[in-house]
Order: C-alpha cells, then sequence, then structure tokens
C-alpha cells in the first residue's frame, strides 16, 4: 500500500476527514485543512479565555441564584422588636386637650386613615417616589447611593421605603453585612405577604422624627401641638422633610440650618408636583409653616402623675382594662378632668395654704393636702388633687386609705338613722331636733346597758341638753357615738356601703366608734359619699374615663350604674342639717364660694388630719390637709403649723374648698337646693307613756321656718339614763326641720375647728 494518507469520502454532504500528520518525536501533527491557533505569549497568557469568562460568570449566576433562593427560605420574619411596638398611653382632658403621656416611647400609633393623603404624598416624595411601583428592593437606587457615597456626594441610602420599615420595626440601626443580608431577605418576603398600605401606615408610626416624637402621631403634636389628621399640607412636608435629619432639620433648636431644611422642604413639594400630586398653582403659593418652640414632655411632674396614677387604678379595678395590656401602651384616653377645675384646685391649695408654709418650722414640712370633686349628677370626677408635686411626693393624698376621715362621717351617721327610721334608746324618732345629751365622756348605752365605750368631745367640752342640729353644728362626739348604737353599728356600716364607701375600707368597723370617723376611706370616696347625698341620695360610683380608643379603634367603657342608695327624705333632710354646719356650724369659712352650700368638718385623731366635705347642688368636693414625715412616712400632729395652735377642718380645708368652688363655678347662677325632706318619711311606733312620747313626724313638702325654741323642759327618758327626749306636748305638732340653732339650747363655743385656733385637743377627735 502507499504510505500516502488516504482521502476518503465522507459521503454526500458529508465532511471531508483529513488523515494527520506525525512529527520527528510521534506526535501527533494539527489535521490538515484546519488553521492553527497562535500561541499566547507573554502577558496574554494572564488573560481568561472567553470560555474561562463565560463560565465564570455562568457559575455565578448560579451561586447567586442559589444563595438568593436559600437565603429566601432560610431568613424568616422575624417578631417586631419590643421599642418598635411600645407606645405611650395618651391622656386626655375632658374637651380633648392633652393633659400628659405616660410611658418609655413617645409613640401613639395611628392608622393610615388618619393621616391626610397630603402628608402621605409628601413623605413619598421625600422617601421613595416610586414605593408603590417599584419591588422591595430597587437596585439601581443602591447601585446609585453607593457611588454618590465613593465619590464623596455625601452619605447615601438607597433603600425603599419597605427596607427602612424592616429596620424600624424587626432589626437594630448597626451597620453590618449580616443585618443588611436580613434586611433585604425581610423586605423581599414582606412586600410579597403584606400590602403597600400597611407597610407605609407601620413606616408612618415607626419612623423617628426628632423632638422624642416617634410616630407621625407623635410628631404632629411635638411640633404642632394637634393630632396628624389636622395636619396641613406644608406641615406634612415639613414632617417628611425631617425623616431626612430629624435634629438637624429642626429649625427652632438649629436655626443656623434653616435654610438647608428650606431646601429640603422645597424639594418634598417640587416632587409633588413631577408626581402630580401637587398642583403648580398651588405650590407656588405654599409658604413655609414654622413649627412651635419645643416643650418639656408632659410627663410626671406637677399634678399628671397623681392624676395617672388614678385613672390606670380605676381602668384595672374597674376590669377596663388589665394591667398587663395597659403597660404594652397605644391607649388614647379621655379623663373626665376638667382642665379649669383642674387648674382652680391647684390655685386655690396654693394660694390658701402651701403659700403660708416656712422652711423655718420643721412642722411645716409634714404638711399635705388631697383634694377631690365630682359633679353629683353624672359622677365624673372633674377635679383630683393628689399632692404638692408627683416627682416630690409620690403618694397620691386624694386616693390614700390611710388617713382617719374624724366627723366627716357623722352625716352618714344621721342619713342611716333617717334611713332606717332609727329611734333613740328610749323609742324617740331620730330627726334633726331631736334632743341627746352631750356630756362629755358620756358612756354609750345599749339595749343591754351600758357598753364601756366613753368618746371625748373635742377639748373635752360638756354641751349637756342639745338637739341633732346643734350636735353637727358643733360636731359633739358624745352625740354621735350614742346615734350610732342607736341606730345599729351594721346598718351604719351598710349605709355608708350604700352612699359610695368602699366595703374594704380599713377600720370600718361595726361599733359606736364608726361615728367618730375612724374608718381610713379616701378623700375620693367621701367624695363620692356626699355626692350622693347633694344627688338626693342617687349613688353613681365615680368614674374618671368617657372614652378609649386604641389604634383608631373604640374600647367600650361602662356607664356607671346608679342606684337609689337612700331615700330623697334622708339625703335631703342630712342636706338641711349641714346647711347649718356652714350658716353657723364649724364651716361658715365655705360662706366665701357664694353658693348655697352644705357639708361638715373633720378632724382625725391627735389632729393628724383636718378635712371639709360639702357640696353645693352642682358640686360635690372634698379637702383635707394630713401631716406626714417625708422621710418616715409616719403620720404627724399639725399643731402649730403655718403658725397656728391648731389645724382643723374649719380653717385650711375649708377655705380651700371655698375658693375652689368659688372659681370652678365661676360665671354660673348660684343655684338653690331643691329639697324635699319629708318625702317618703316614715313615723315609726312610739312606746306608750308621757316619758317616752315623742312628736310626731309628718311629711312637709318642703323645709320651713322652725320654731322659735325647743321645749325647754325635756324629761329623762327612763330607758336611757343619759339621754333626753322633748316632753310631749298635749297634741302632737307637725315636724319642721330646723334651719338654725334653738335659742334656748346650750350654747358652748367649740374652742376648736374655728378656723385652726384653739388648744391641742385630747385623744378623741371631734369637728
Amino acid at each position: 500500500m502507499s504510505d500516502e494518507p488516504q482521502l476518503i469520502d465522507g459521503g454526500m454532504g458529508g465532511p471531508d476527514v483529513t488523515s494527520t500528520d506525525t512529527t520527528d518525536n510521534g506526535r501527533a501533527a494539527r489535521p490538515k485543512g484546519r488553521k492553527s491557533r497562535p500561541k499566547r505569549t507573554g502577558w496574554r497568557r494572564l488573560l481568561p479565555t472567553w470560555r474561562m469568562v463565560l463560565s465564570g460568570f455562568l457559575v455565578i449566576v448560579l451561586l447567586v441564584a442559589g444563595g438568593l433562593v436559600t437565603g429566601y427560605l432560610l431568613v424568616d420574619i422575624p417578631a417586631a422588636k419590643d421599642i418598635a411596638i411600645a407606645q405611650s398611653n395618651v391622656f386626655l382632658y375632658s374637651d380633648g386637650t392633652p393633659l400628659a403621656r405616660e410611658g418609655k416611647v413617645n409613640r401613639e400609633n395611628v392608622p393610615l386613615s388618619q393621616v391626610p393623603k397630603a402628608t402621605q404624598h409628601a413623605v413619598l416624595a421625600a422617601e421613595d417616589r416610586d414605593f408603590y411601583s417599584e419591588s422591595a428592593i430597587n437596585p439601581e437606587a443602591m447601585v446609585r447611593a453607593a457611588w454618590n457615597t465613593a465619590t464623596g456626594k455625601g452619605k447615601q441610602s438607597g433603600s425603599t421605603i419597605t427596607q427602612q420599615y424592616v429596620k424600624n420595626y424587626y432589626l437594630d440601626q448597626e451597620q453590618t453585612v449580616s443585618r443588611k443580608v436580613k434586611e433585604f431577605f425581610i423586605s423581599i418576603k414582606l412586600d410579597r405577604e403584606v400590602s403597600k398600605d400597611d407597610i407605609l401606615e407601620g413606616y408612618l408610626n415607626t419612623s423617628y422624627f426628632g423632638r422624642n416624637a416617634y410616630g407621625i402621631q407623635a410628631a404632629a403634636q411635638a411640633y404642632y401641638g394637634k393630632d396628624a389628621k389636622d395636619l396641613s399640607l406644608g406641615q406634612g412636608a415639613y414632617l417628611a422633610t425631617l425623616l431626612n435629619a430629624p435634629n438637624a432639620y429642626d429649625v427652632v433648636t438649629h436655626p443656623q440650618n434653616k435654610d438647608r431644611a428650606l431646601a429640603r422642604w422645597n424639594y418634598v413639594l417640587d416632587g409633588m408636583v413631577k408626581k402630580d400630586w401637587l398642583t403648580k398653582t398651588a405650590r407656588d403659593k405654599m409658604t413655609f409653616p414654622a413649627p412651635g418652640k419645643v416643650t418639656a414632655q408632659s410627663g410626671m411632674s406637677g399634678q399628671r402623675g397623681y392624676l395617672i396614677e388614678a385613672v390606670e387604678a380605676y381602668l384595672t379595678k374597674n376590669g377596663i382594662i388589665d394591667e398587663q395590656t395597659l403597660a404594652r401602651g397605644g391607649y388614647r384616653i379621655t379623663t373626665t378632668i376638667d382642665r379649669k377645675k383642674q387648674d382652680a384646685f391647684v390655685a386655690a391649695v396654693r394660694d390658701k395654704l402651701m403659700n403660708k408654709l416656712s422652711g423655718s418650722r420643721k412642722v411645716d414640712k409634714y404638711v399635705r393636702a388631697g383634694g377631690a370633686s365630682i359633679d353629683p349628677k353624672t359622677g365624673r370626677v372633674v377635679a383630683l388633687y393628689g399632692g404638692i408635686d408627683y416627682t416630690k411626693q409620690f403618694v397620691n393624698n386624694a386616693t390614700r386609705t390611710d388617713y382617719q376621715v374624724g366627723s366627716t362621717f357623722k352625716p352618714l351617721v344621721f342619713t342611716s338613722a333617717l334611713q332606717n327610721g332609727s329611734t333613740t334608746q328610749g323609742g324617740v324618732q331620730i330627726t334633726p331636733d331631736t334632743i341627746y345629751d352631750g356630756t362629755n365622756k358620756r358612756e354609750v348605752t345599749g339595749a343591754a346597758g351600758p357598753t364601756g365605750y366613753s368618746p371625748a368631745n373635742e377639748d373635752d367640752v360638756d354641751y349637756g341638753s342639745i338637739d341633732v342640729t346643734t350636735a353637727t353644728d358643733k360636731s359633739v362626739n358624745s352625740v354621735y357615738a350614742q346615734m350610732a348604737q342607736d341606730v345599729g353599728p351594721d346598718k351604719v356600716k351598710q349605709t355608708a356601703i350604700a352612699l359610695g364607701i368602699p366595703k374594704d375600707t380599713p377600720d370600718l368597723n361595726a361599733s359606736p366608734s364608726i361615728a367618730l370617723g375612724v374608718a381610713t376611706a379616701s378623700v375620693l370616696d367621701m367624695t363620692e359619699a356626699y355626692a350622693t347625698l347633694a344627688n338626693h341620695g342617687v349613688h353613681t360610683p365615680y368614674t374618671l374615663v368617657t372614652k378609649i380608643t386604641r389604634g383608631g379603634q373604640k374600647i367600650d367603657v361602662p356607664s356607671p350604674k346608679t342606684d337609689q342608695a337612700v331615700t330623697r327624705a334622708a339625703a335631703d333632710t342630712t342636706t338641711t342639717v349641714l346647711q347649718s354646719v356652714v350658716d353657723g356650724g364649724t364651716a361658715t369659712a365655705a360662706q366665701a364660694a357664694g353658693h348655697p352650700a352644705a357639708g361638715k368638718t373633720g378632724t382625725a385623731e391627735d389632729d393628724k388630719a383636718a378635712w371639709f366635705a360639702g357640696y353645693t347642688p352642682d358640686l360635690a368636693t372634698v379637702v383635707a390637709v394630713m401631716g406626714q414625715d417625708s422621710a418616715t412616712g409616719a403620720q404627724k400632729p399639725l399643731y402649730g403649723a403655718t403658725g397656728l395652735p391648731r389645724i382643723n377642718g374649719g380653717g385650711y380645708p375649708t377655705e380651700i374648698w371655698a375658693a375652689y368652688t368659688s372659681a370652678a363655678l365661676q360665671g354660673r347662677t348660684p343655684a338653690q337646693f331643691e329639697l324635699n325632706p319629708g318625702d317618703g318619711t316614715t313615723t315609726p311606733t312610739l312606746p306608750t307613756g308621757p316619758a317616752t312620747t315623742a312628736p310626731a313626724v309628718t311629711t312637709p313638702p318642703q323645709v320651713t321656718t322652725p320654731p322659735a325654741t325647743l321645749p325647754t323642759t325635756p324629761t329623762t327618758d327612763p330607758n336611757l339614763p343619759t339621754a333626753t327626749a322633748p316632753t310631749a306636748p298635749a297634741t302632737q305638732p307637725t315636724y319642721t326641720v330646723p334651719t338654725g340653732v334653738p335659742t334656748e339650747v346650750p350654747t358652748t363655743a367649740d374652742p376648736g375647728d374655728q378656723g385652726g385656733q384653739g388648744d391641742p385637743g385630747g385623744p378623741e377627735a371631734g369637728g
């Protein structure tokens, strides 16, 4: 065979295949008919071939795609950060003006529907104009921001609003690769699972706007003193401006940056025009809306802390919101507190008491004050005084339950006597003109004889025979201790509870001592009881809240349930007696209010507290002045406070009451009491015999003028050794309620409880 390579025909249309040569070293030579590829030499050998580039690119694409899929599958949407969901509770006065904010974070979430469209568009123009049309991630913006940052055009962010929301709500603010990776994948997932409106709402509620304001609602209040729903276009645009540099663009705190802030504000408005969210004509008319000055946060100082504490206690006690849920925040609570009346209460305490204290007197450092005021017809607490300042005195003097209420409890005893149709031990019906023995330290007598309880009158004064009205005027302990025994201490306790005294009140004991006010009801509780008397015996539990919302949703606030605690006859007859206390008894200082008033003074044992509880037809208010050592918490007598020998209920408490009531009712025509003391009064069956016969009680339609004198020759009741009853006339007269002090009743003056004058009394408190 020939050594020549043979040409083989590949067939029709087939390729020609050539043989190969061999080189001298035996290696196969390049096939004939194919051009040889030149060898790369030198630096060209360092460059990758196109095959290498293509292969590498495909590998990178596969790795990126695999990483994206893996990351998407592995990264879950986490739970929200605690700080992101933390909100403050917002408390409002009854007229809707801000009272206080309480919480670690100044934030109040609002639904997107409560943010004006113009404000929404301003935020989008400032931060992400294509938010509704773009995906969660904008690579172009990220690359542009990175380039601008790298080239010295300023540090910029390429994050979409979705990414910013994820950072605010789910992640922290650290600038790390891991955080950015999480942000990337969470944003993608969130964009697929949540609507754009929900994301924008979350962004507006979590973003920081400066002035310690988190969220658009807190920002609207911080800069313009209004709710987000009331923002104008210009104001909304300025708040959108702040998102870029919250503190730097605050033109109040950084006036040197006003030009920069104004430029940013114009950028926002121009962006709105470009997106057709604002007309050019309207844009040209816009003027910069200067924000308000920086104000101190409404924290817990002054009366705010006391009010918040009382409201929160009311909500949890009545099961409206439990304590843990309330602590999470986000509630908008409209209280019953009347701003003008609250200010009037603070001014009255300051002017009538606090301004008279001196740092040179040790006892003056013990002086505390508490007060509460209720609308009798609605039960709404319109004012509450808890102390000089919550940040200085943390205990709320209006709601604390550790001071004896003293003689302010006596009207509850008399009301119980009327409600139960009670009689004396001798069978004489208890009325305003029933005669009792007011001898000092007279032993209380029961059906079985002496009880062993002999309370002293204030300053050990003997009053002898005295009618109930005068005994109330002078706050005679011996009379009321006996009356409590006559009515039955259990019944007295039941009546007190019906009027509004909590049944778990400390020392609300069913014994004759209950009449002297050994119970330690709070000022607020006593106000509720007196409001019941003012409302003709109709009891309405006090309320501190009228409306609650959270996230725009209304929370149910149950309406207080009213009931006829005692008959109108019992309540109104008590009112006539308490009017006498103001007209000529221990509370004459209350006349300065300029309104018809009824009330009762009280002094706790050892003069550790002095009280006045009183009411007009429109307002029931109780004031207490207390003594307490701040260092030890021990209760202290108030002898010598403000330079006076003593402080009794007829002094500072009544003066504060009068000043407050006058201011609170300013401009209102003084209302007259509409009383019907005879309505429903029962006439008990009296024992026969001249010694125990008593005047019958009828039911007069209204209060009439009292007789000039009471019977002057009382007959001793054989069943009650020391109490006396009037001699029965031949015919039973019609009973009329006295409005003054009978002329022939002993008129020994009470040196105590008269505006703080007199010497310190004995161990039993009176007036």
